[in-house]
């Protein structure tokens, strides 16, 4: 990689196998302004902000600039600042600038630059012929009026997912981001993992908003509101609030969710620990029955989702658990039921998530309840639980801790790390293991399994027999090793997918974070599983008195699901 000496405004600084330009020139301290540049995407170099001026004069965008020893640029002159303004007033005035009432108000990337830029006049009308706005999907919503053609969005979709459900279509003035036809979401084969939403700049494209439904719902006297919080929320919620990445907030949203009316709140990982020990019987029954292998984590419903449109040879091989959401939300249906009758209030399930795909989860048929209800109501995702503590006027940082309530609110180590990638394979190694010592746990935190690299792969003893297991996140790299798969060249007992790079902790419901961001939140949730009372679901004590009580018929039932359409 290419090393030397930069000279930026005047300042010298060293460059050390930094990719480009713009990478040198934020390391010397200069933040340069960009819309379509992402580190962990393909360079683009459409939005034209952050160019840079040589000694010669000639302008060029540093993001696809290469650094060279000796080179002169300067990133703040006269022409540069009005090239900056002029393609600020040109979005602005082919971009709806309802910014009041729009999604993103307060933290849309357009409006932050047009501030900084001082662009307070724009000259130029809109003449633009926008596509339809498009709120079919059940997790994310288009509004093309806000489009800025940045192209951040079909560059994720296409290179870090590998769907390819939106692309630009037509040229110059009458270009458009769309899917294919021009068709709405909802008749695509989108996944609904909404990275798309995570990378957009402004609210062209996001979450869909259910906030509204889940204030009727606390507010209703006929309602008890009962919430389950994600592993993966409690170490990105505080960002919104000034804390760092992967600081743990858990304690701190209880009490900010009772003093906004809910009712009971209980932890995620609770039903984490129920995935852990049924997924793990069933691989170890695999295992003595000879398959089929490899095994699916079950997890993720992004993939599930992927695997029926793409590949549905492959739903067999998914285990039969259900996610640790809707496994909770069964256990406390069932328990809940009596509950209900006696005090004739009617419970109202509230998951908050790190992912928009569980709002399509939460929507599937599989998990409806014979009475015709889902058995989560709703899915809020961190951003929308941000905005209603904000809109509460509630400072988190300076509330009390109080915990979850119990019996629900206990959760095993293995069950925390369900958030981050590697952690749903290290959950179910715990479990199948026999040698149950601190020794193997420790040899595990220095596994493959953990790790940010897109594939991992280890091989680990159980009994007497090696387990090749696999680890991938990013759903194009879990294309790409499904392909070695059918090919010959790759085999694998066990194989953990999430759709999202970093797992749970990057999901598209978090607010936005780049690689370190998900890389501290990840190291968060590992400190939580160091400082766990019990790091192995099968010691969760509720768990095993609740799995005690079930007979066989009653809790695959209650636990499992088949995504195999007869």
């Amino acid at each position: 990689m290419a090393k030397g000496i930069m000279f930026i405004d005047g300042q010298r600084v060293p460059f050390d196998g930094e990719p480009n330009v713009l990478s040198v020139i934020r390391k010397a301290g200069i933040e340069m302004p960009t819309f379509c540049y992402y580190s962990d995407l393909s360079v683009y170099g459409a939005c034209r902000m952050c160019v840079v001026e040589d000694e010669r004069g000639k302008i060029e965008t540093s993001c696809s600039m290469q650094p060279r020893d000796g080179l002169k640029i300067r990133t703040n002159t006269a022409r540069l600042l009005k090239h900056r303004r002029m393609i600020l007033e040109l979005m602005l005035a082919s971009h709806n600038c309802s910014c009041t009432t729009c999604e993103k108000s307060g933290d849309c990337h357009l409006q932050a630059l047009a501030v900084q830029f001082g662009v307070h006049h724009v000259r130029f009308q809109d003449n633009r012929e926008c596509g339809e706005f498009d709120d079919s999907s059940p997790a994310i919503v288009r509004d093309p009026s806000k489009c800025i053609l940045c192209g951040d969005c079909v560059r994720v979709c296409s290179e870090n997912i590998g769907m390819g459900i939106i692309d630009f279509a037509q040229r110059g003035y009458q270009m458009q981001v769309t899917p294919a036809f021009n068709r709405k979401l909802s008749e695509t084969k989108c996944i609904s993992c909404g990275q798309c939403s995570a990378v957009c700049p402004t609210g062209a494209i996001t979450v869909y908003d259910q906030i509204g439904k889940a204030w009727r719902a606390i507010h209703d006297p006929k309602k008890r509101v009962v919430i389950q919080i994600a592993p993966a929320v409690r170490v990105a919620v505080g960002e919104a609030f000034g804390l760092a990445p992967g600081q743990n907030v858990l304690d701190q949203l209880v009490t900010a969710l009772k003093l906004m009316g809910v009712d009971e709140i209980y932890d995620t990982t609770f039903g984490a620990d129920f995935t852990t020990i049924e997924e793990g019987t069933e691989f170890l029954e695999r295992l003595e029955k000879g398959g089929p292998f490899p095994m699916f984590t079950s997890c993720c419903p992004a993939w599930v989702k992927y695997l029926e449109n793409e590949n549905p040879k492959y739903l067999k091989h998914i285990s039969t658990c259900k996610s640790p959401m809707q496994m909770f939300a069964a256990i406390l249906r069932d328990r809940y039921n009596v509950k209900d009758q006696e005090d004739g209030r009617t419970t109202y399930h509230i998951a908050i998530m790190p992912c928009t795909a569980k709002k399509m989860e939460a929507a599937r048929p599989e998990f409806v309840q014979p009475d015709g209800a889902p058995a989560v109501d709703l899915v809020l995702t961190s951003q929308e639980i941000i905005r209603m503590i904000k809109e509460s006027g509630i400072q988190l940082t300076k509330l009390e801790y109080e915990s979850p309530d119990l019996p629900f609110g206990l959760g095993s180590g293995a069950g925390v790390i369900y958030g981050t990638t590697g952690g749903v394979a290290e959950a179910v190694v715990r479990f199948c293991l026999p040698d149950k010592s601190k020794n193997v746990l420790r040899e595990l935190k220095f596994s493959p399994l953990r790790g940010n690299r897109a594939i991992r792969v280890a091989v680990i003893k159980v009994g007497e027999r090696d387990i090749h297991l696999a680890v991938v996140h990013g759903l194009a790299n879990a294309q790409r090793l499904l392909k070695e798969i059918e090919a010959g060249s790759a085999y694998f007992d066990l194989v953990e997918v999430m759709t999202c790079q970093g797992g749970c902790v990057g999901g598209a419901g978090q607010p936005h974070g780049m690689k370190q961001d998900k890389e501290e939140r990840a190291e968060g949730l590992y400190t939580l599983d160091r400082s766990a009372p019990f790091k192995r679901a099968e010691r969760n004590p509720v768990v095993g008195t609740f799995l005690k009580d079930l007979s066989e018929e009653r809790r695959h039932e209650l636990l499992h699901v088949d995504y195999v359409k007869e």
